[in-house]
């Protein structure tokens, strides 16, 4: 039986978007209205139908990176996700990103660095055009040059990115300020964001196309996308390793939750394809954590009830993506129950026994496993036999069930780690190498890995450069999800492993 999950093409660039629309504090169907419009935008200003698809596929693909640098956008601006929502509302005359960092242009240039590099990839990973690829590495420029990653200008930035940002602009600014200062607005942008003529053709459109997407829209896009991509299917590891992206310390998290699930259910004699939907509901239970900001997460002390409630809603989110994922409707229901606990103390239905499934059971468990193993900012990962012993105990409580949580311990007595089945894993890195890239993937710094391995600053920063450059990536966020695709990602097998020192 294969590890793998897979879903058309369609299917996981819509759940990628609705991730990026959680991860950016946008309505859910903002990057599938963004879509539309910027299909109209292209066919208006006179593009080809490879073009009318790039610029959909873009505006889809905008915010697809926004997991990899929420990480460092949260130790810029504190609350990533509101900061996010406030940046793409910003009534200016330029990318609202850019202006709030005009003080900063440095980091306005990494963060757009590791959005750009990652989305570039992601598109890479699902078989899409090398053009489509190019134009997601590039989203931040600007017609006047002064955008990023390159500071390309004018006639050198790709023609989809123009139509996905101003699409893009149409539907967030109609949407909070209304259709004529929506209009002023990108106005505003033309010959610095934009071209003049996107501007001019988005505005002189704007009431029809936003009376159509009211309409019947959404019907007429999905069937101009199945003629437009890749008849292939994607693996859907790649979208647990995006989702994954958002907290640096998840690195791996829901491979191993998937692959604990899957192999608890063989054990307690269930059939293949609970097996296999036990393991792609484990892939795919973290879809809804993009929408909790990092800081959140990173707390190390109790949360306030206003953040519990946030929390909370992680699962419901989750279950939202079934609309997306009508392959996966089973999986994405199972996901659902990855937080229940059998006394009703769990979210966010707080069911009860009777009401969680066996398999909803053995995912909520192998979730709380997986979680236990991982480290945390303010914790070392247990090991093993420490998690296993700390999951008993609640299964004694009344949280697990016992027959489960013993089902979890065998394989995690032996350490065993989630490695996926669509890559080969060649020895490209040294095993220096992949120690130290497994360190910086989990947030550690150049620094903290130096103390941990007992070398100098300069010579992890001398493997980095090794790593970065076998991997062919630039960033810390693009290594990690490349070497999730190749199994690098295994371990350290260090004994008692620490890793106290996050961040630069």
């Amino acid at each position: 039986m294969s590890d793998t999950c897979a879903v058309s093409v369609l299917e996981a660039i819509r759940t990628i978007a609705f991730v990026g629309d959680l991860a950016m504090g946008q309505p859910t169907d903002h990057s599938w209205r963004a879509s539309c419009l910027a299909r109209r935008l292209a066919r208006v200003t006179g593009g080809s139908d490879e073009l009318c698809a790039e610029a959909s596929i873009v505006a889809l693909l905008r915010w697809s990176g926004c997991t990899a640098n929420a990480h460092e956008f949260a130790q810029l601006f504190g609350d990533d996700v509101a900061q996010r929502e406030s940046l793409l509302a910003l009534p200016s005359s330029g990318s609202g990103f850019r202006q709030s960092t005009q003080e900063n242009v440095a980091a306005f240039f990494a963060l757009s660095k590791i959005h750009c590099e990652v989305a570039g990839d992601i598109a890479g990973l699902l078989g899409l055009s090398e053009s489509t690829q190019f134009a997601l590495r590039h989203l931040f420029e600007s017609f006047d040059g002064h955008g990023a990653p390159d500071g390309l200008a004018g006639d050198a930035v790709p023609p989809a990115v123009y139509l996905a940002a101003a699409a893009g602009d149409l539907e967030i600014f109609h949407r909070i300020y209304g259709l004529q200062q929506a209009c002023y607005l990108i106005g505003q942008r033309a010959g610095r964001q934009y071209p003049h003529h996107v501007a001019e053709a988005a505005m002189a459109h704007a009431r029809e196309w936003l009376m159509e997407l009211e309409a019947d829209g959404a019907h007429e896009e999905a069937q101009f996308f199945a003629h437009s991509l890749p008849a292939t299917r994607a693996p859907l590891e790649v979208l647990a390793d995006v989702v994954d992206l958002k907290l640096p310390w998840l690195t791996g998290h829901s491979r191993l939750a998937a692959t604990l699930a899957r192999d608890a259910a063989r054990r307690l004699g269930l059939n293949e394809r609970m097996q296999q939907r036990l393991y792609g509901a484990g892939l795919i239970h973290g879809i809804g954590r993009t929408a909790v900001p990092n800081m959140i997460w990173d707390t190390p002390a109790k949360l306030s009830e206003s953040a519990w409630e946030r929390v909370r809603l992680v699962p419901y989110w989750t279950s939202r993506a079934g609309k997306l994922l009508r392959s996966l409707e089973d999986e994405v229901r199972l996901a659902s129950f990855a937080y229940e606990r059998l006394d009703g103390s769990g979210y966010f239905r707080g069911l009860t026994a009777p009401d969680i499934p066996l398999e909803g059971r053995i995912l909520a468990a192998a979730v709380a496993m997986a979680a236990l193993r991982g480290p945390r900012p303010w914790r070392d990962a247990f090991t093993s036999r420490q998690a296993g012993e700390l999951l008993l105990a609640e299964a004694n409580n009344g949280r697990f069930e016992k027959s489960v949580v013993r089902a979890l311990l065998p394989e995690e007595q032996q350490g065993l780690m989630a490695k996926p089945a669509t890559f080969s894993a060649p020895s490209i890195l040294t095993d220096r190498e992949r120690e130290v890239l497994r360190y910086i993937s989990l947030g550690a710094s150049n620094k903290a890995v130096a103390l941990k391995l007992s070398i100098s600053a300069s010579t992890v920063r001398t493997h980095v450069e090794s790593v970065f450059r076998k991997l062919e990536c630039t960033t810390r966020a693009a290594a990690t999800l490349k070497a999730a695709q190749l199994g690098l990602l295994e371990p350290v097998t260090l004994p008692d492993e620490r890793l106290k020192e996050f961040g630069s």
